[in-house]
């Protein structure tokens, strides 16, 4: 429930009093709608997460609602995932909440998400794909229950070195680095001056890595080969920044105000032990923001489990499998047996269950008669970086040669992944599944 400020105001001879509400903002980000999971689309999961936000904005009396970017998984999202984002956003109209703020991310594209922003402005949704020429567009002012602004956004996007900064040939990496950070902080601080000259709690939204931010294996580096992480100190001191990209629910440096609300879902196996959550931000003049995390439901069970296949099958009987949603498992087998050899007694172990595996591996031991045993292995279980690094180290190369290879295969996988604005055609699977 809102906290309510009761303000006495004496007027000549008359005694009003004034109910003062604080903004109440809802912070998430990371839908990642339209990604599929090893080959498993997660509309279910979505849609399950929808309903329950749009129950949860009610309860809480929520004025306002910001995405953080990467609301799709690709720049150009299936059908499916469309609809969802459109349904939501004209769902979001028939609750407490008609404000609705989405800034675009790295998956994003920003002309996909841009097409439709007109449109969408006349359902109190602001759209901001990517930077603008004009930083003003990128101020937004949200309004209290009593129709009157209370807080102030500075929308800010996820930001591509193209749009704040002009390459200068013959730059080391640590001078790129640099000009890089100094620009993005530059953006922070001229869109932060336009909205302080509005008088209003002030919220600042970001989509990129912070420095000691907590990564998951579904994370994928922004700026390849030049800044790594973005300090927190060179942020703007907004009343709270609200942030994407890191899928792991956390503050920055420590400091409360500045957090990743994460994803809603788990997107890897990884993830599973995470908390998933979105945060509630009340905002009112000359007072810290009041925070509050509230837990995202599961909606559909992910396991990620290791041992001998007799330690497997106890742990496989006891999971509790009676969620709606079939359970996803990851399986990591220690066995000399070959993993051809394991797919019926695994597969005899789920008979009957709501359970089902996406992945099997088996132990990697750092031998030799472990790398003769991987030879078994098929493609189907590894990713492009792990066939890259088990290439890379059959080579008799200096440390210095083999980071060279390392960053420009870095490079070119996240060139394939940035969404490219200029080709809306369809993604081949193949590059979708190098989506994470």
């Amino acid at each position: 429930m809102k906290k309510v400020q009761i303000s006495l105001i004496l007027y000549g001879q008359s005694l009003f009093l004034i109910n003062l509400q604080p903004m109440r903002i809802l912070h998430t980000s990371d839908w990642h709608l339209g990604q599929h999971f090893m080959g498993k689309s997660r509309e279910p999961e979505h849609q399950a997460f929808i309903r329950w936000l749009l129950a949860t904005v009610n309860e809480n009396s929520v004025d306002a609602i910001l995405i953080a970017g990467d609301i799709f998984d690709t720049g150009t999202p299936p059908s499916y995932a469309r609809t969802l984002y459109n349904r939501f956003i004209v769902d979001l109209q028939k609750t407490c909440c008609q404000q609705l703020i989405i800034v675009g991310g790295n998956h994003d594209s920003v002309s996909t998400l841009n097409e439709s922003k007109d449109l969408l402005a006349c359902l109190n949704t602001h759209v901001v794909g990517g930077v603008t020429e004009n930083p003003q567009d990128q101020i937004v002012v949200l309004k209290n229950h009593q129709g009157e602004p209370g807080a102030v956004v500075c929308a800010i996007p996820f930001i591509r070195p193209r749009d704040v900064l002009e390459s200068q040939a013959g730059d080391s990496d640590t001078d790129k680095q640099q000009a890089l950070q100094n620009a993005i902080a530059g953006h922070y601080q001229t869109v932060f001056k336009l909205a302080c000259d509005k008088n209003l709690p002030t919220i600042a939204t970001g989509h990129l890595t912070t420095v000691g931010g907590q990564m998951t294996e579904s994370v994928r580096d922004i700026y390849i080969g030049t800044l790594s992480a973005f300090p927190a100190s060179a942020f703007p001191p907004a009343d709270y920044i609200a942030l994407g990209h890191l899928h792991r629910a956390q503050k920055v440096s420590d400091q409360a105000h500045i957090r990743y609300s994460g994803s809603p879902i788990p997107l890897s196996f990884d993830e599973t032990s995470a908390r998933k959550q979105v945060v509630l931000v009340d905002l009112e003049p000359n007072a810290a923001p009041t925070i509050t995390e509230l837990e995202v439901p599961t909606f559909r069970p992910l396991k990620s489990l290791k041992g001998s296949l007799e330690t497997l099958q106890q742990a496989l009987a006891q999971i509790n499998d009676d969620s709606s949603l079939t359970t996803w498992l990851e399986l990591e087998v220690s066995t000399d047996d070959y993993l051809t050899d394991l797919q019926k007694p695994i597969q005899t172990m789920l008979e009957d269950r709501n359970l089902e595996v996406l992945r099997v591996r088996r132990k990697r031991e750092i031998n030799r008669a472990a790398l003769q045993s991987e030879s078994k292995e098929t493609l189907d279980e590894l990713d492009v970086a792990e066939v890259f690094t088990r290439r890379l180290n059959d080579e008799d190369l200096d440390e210095q040669r083999t980071a060279t290879l390392r960053q420009a295969f870095d490079e070119i996988l996240a060139s394939l992944d940035e969404p490219d604005d200029d080709n809306k055609t369809a993604e081949p699977e193949s590059k979708k599944e190098l989506m994470v």
